[in-house]
């Protein structure tokens, strides 16, 4: 967990260390997770609706151009139908994901986004007929995806974005759903709500 955290901070500050005399904004963010399953694990998955919170770095603006670094608590998954087995339920998957994204301004405030995310999976569980089942190990520890993204800023720092997530990883760990041609992709829509202080 040491490990992680060290990553996560440094992922956050570092790109602002390599120019010092950029200034750079801290923020707040959260909001609304519209995320789902892409993959044949099971017969079908419904989404998930969760929620995100986290924080931003942004650095090296200019008049068109910045960077802004994240570190978002993110709440993933999505409800399934299995009908061989009659079942329906939900995968529930927490990450901690550190976005890097480019922002380019095209208008007053307004901008486009692109860039890579990382995410550590902190926890996973699916939930099923009252029952629920820890399928961490059964889980890639990383998630690698690109986001694509607009984002308002208003004067006073305010900040509305929206933002889709493509994972790009397949996050299943085990032989087992491997050798019937089983995948997991994390996909994500994200539509927040930020500060900067």
């Amino acid at each position: 967990m040491k490990k992680l955290l060290l990553i996560a901070v440094l992922a956050l500050f570092s790109f602002n260390a390599l120019n010092a005399q950029s200034p750079f904004r801290i923020g707040v963010k959260a909001g609304v997770n519209f995320s789902d399953i892409t993959g044949e694990m099971v017969d079908s998955f419904n989404g998930r609706t969760a929620f995100h919170a986290g924080l931003m770095v942004e650095g090296f603006k200019c008049e068109k151009f910045a960077l802004q670094a994240e570190l978002v608590y993110s709440l993933q998954g999505s409800d399934y139908e299995e009908e061989e087995f009659d079942i329906s339920g939900t995968v529930k998957v927490d990450y901690l994901n550190i976005p890097i994204m480019g922002k380019y301004y095209v208008a007053e405030g307004f901008s486009l986004q692109a860039g890579p995310q990382i995410g550590f999976l902190l926890s996973a569980t699916d939930e099923y007929e009252g029952e629920e089942d820890d399928i961490k190990d059964f889980l890639k520890g990383t998630d690698f995806g690109v986001n694509f993204g607009l984002g308002y800023e208003l004067d006073n720092g305010l900040n509305f974005a929206a933002r889709y997530n493509v994972g790009l990883s397949d996050n299943l760990d085990t032989t087992e759903f491997e050798s019937e041609g089983a995948e997991y992709k994390n996909s994500v829509i994200q539509i927040s709500v930020g500060w900067f202080f």
